[in-house]
């Protein structure tokens, strides 16, 4: 009976062996590799040298010697201040056009001629009943010539006795109608010289001719066109016959913000730059700062002309404008006026009141917060934050941060 307990006991399994032994045999060959991992990143990072963030350099300078600061960069858009829709006062059709896009027209000069048949027919009419007024009129001054004297010799038999008092009664009557028959053919022929009047204006509305000295810029109908000042009637009636600019009332209309419009007055030296041209500037000045705000857009509109006429400039061209910083008795910036100094625009980031530039401080940069004046080209104006000859970093700056070392790009 014990050998049999003996041979059960040993066909027993012992569980808490086989929980214990393979699970210490499978950690430590998983904790071996951890631990090898962790000593070589901690090798690698411990002994890789710190990178430095590879940028350029720039030194803020001064504007250049006899040139007015810009103090503020503004763009917008060449407007003409004279420009019409040239349109005919009458509804009709048009029979010819004498202008292409591109010509220059004289004032009073023909346009376009409108069909005229009928207002023509009005007119011949009118002269006619002109001619019927001055006959009636002649008439009437004849019949009063003949009728005078006869009246005034019954008033001679009447008062000598000869003639009763009933003739002459008579004789009267007929004289003051003769005499009111000239008034109302007078009228009369008023009346016609009037309605000639009116004719021969219908029969002028039909020539359009340019209101000003200017440049076709839109050329809006064709013969065979029905042109309207008052609505496009139908599908092809026309309501002008072509677009006419004034080329001498060009100027630059502007939007400022308002945090900025302390910094423009009337009169004030300016430069623009048309988008088409960047690299020529053309002389310009602050016609006037249009006493009104926006306040969806927070800006007020700024006119801006130009020194002298330039055939570059062409109507809804975009530009960008730099008011100027006025100029001394010698011809240099004014001292209490903030010129700024300049920075590659690159060396910015930001804008407005998050503006900022790395200032590089020996190895590492410095981050710090600048107010901007006005950009022209590939040049910032800083108007404080900044000194003069300090470098500051240029390229890449979301790669920078305060106190992140760097080292010049040789390229």
């Amino acid at each position: 009976m014990s050998d049999k307990s003996h041979l059960l006991d040993k066909l027993k399994l012992d569980r808490d062996a086989a929980r214990k032994t393979p699970r210490s045999r499978l950690l430590w060959p998983v904790a071996g590799i951890i631990v090898l991992a962790a000593a070589g990143a901690g090798a690698f990072y411990g002994l890789r040298p710190a990178d430095s963030v590879v940028v350029g350099f720039a030194v803020a300078r001064a504007p250049e010697a006899g040139h007015s600061a810009s103090l503020l960069d503004a763009s917008g858009y060449v407007v003409a201040r004279r420009q019409a829709t040239v349109a005919a006062k009458i509804t009709a059709r048009v029979v010819e056009i004498l202008i292409e896009e591109g010509q220059r027209v004289a004032n009073g000069q023909i346009m376009a001629r409108l069909d005229d048949s009928n207002i023509h027919a009005a007119l011949i009419q009118a002269e006619a009943g002109l001619h019927q007024a001055e006959a009636n009129l002649a008439a009437a001054r004849t019949a009063l010539a003949d009728e005078t004297p006869i009246y005034r010799r019954q008033q001679d038999l009447n008062g000598k006795g000869w003639v009763p008092d009933s003739n002459l009664d008579e004789e009267r009557a007929k004289f003051n109608a003769d005499r009111e028959a000239v008034a109302v053919a007078d009228k009369a022929l008023e009346v016609a010289r009037a309605s000639l009047a009116v004719a021969e204006r219908n029969q002028e509305d039909t020539v359009v001719r340019a209101p000003f000295d200017g440049i076709v810029t839109v050329k809006a109908a064709q013969p065979g066109e029905m042109v309207s000042p008052i609505s496009a009637g139908g599908g092809f009636t026309r309501t002008g016959i072509g677009t006419l600019v004034d080329m001498d009332s060009l100027e630059v209309e502007v939007d400022v913000g308002e945090s900025f419009i302390d910094r423009v007055r009337p009169n004030q030296d300016a430069q623009v730059r048309l988008n088409a041209y960047p690299d020529q500037p053309i002389a310009a000045y602050v016609i006037a700062i249009i006493p009104t705000a926006d306040r969806s857009k927070a800006t007020v509109k700024v006119r801006v002309g130009f020194r002298q006429r330039d055939a570059r400039i062409l109507p809804e061209m975009g530009a960008r404008v730099a008011f100027l910083a006025p100029q001394g008795a010698e011809g240099k910036p004014q001292a209490a006026t903030p010129v700024g100094l300049l920075v590659p625009a690159g060396a910015v980031m930001g804008n407005g009141d998050n503006a900022a530039v790395f200032v590089v401080k020996g190895d590492h940069v410095e981050r710090r917060a600048v107010k901007l004046g006005a950009k022209s080209g590939n040049d910032q104006t800083v108007l404080s934050g900044l000194a003069l000859g300090e470098t500051v970093a240029t390229g890449d700056l979301t790669k920078l941060t305060e106190g992140t070392k760097v080292k010049r790009d040789n390229n």
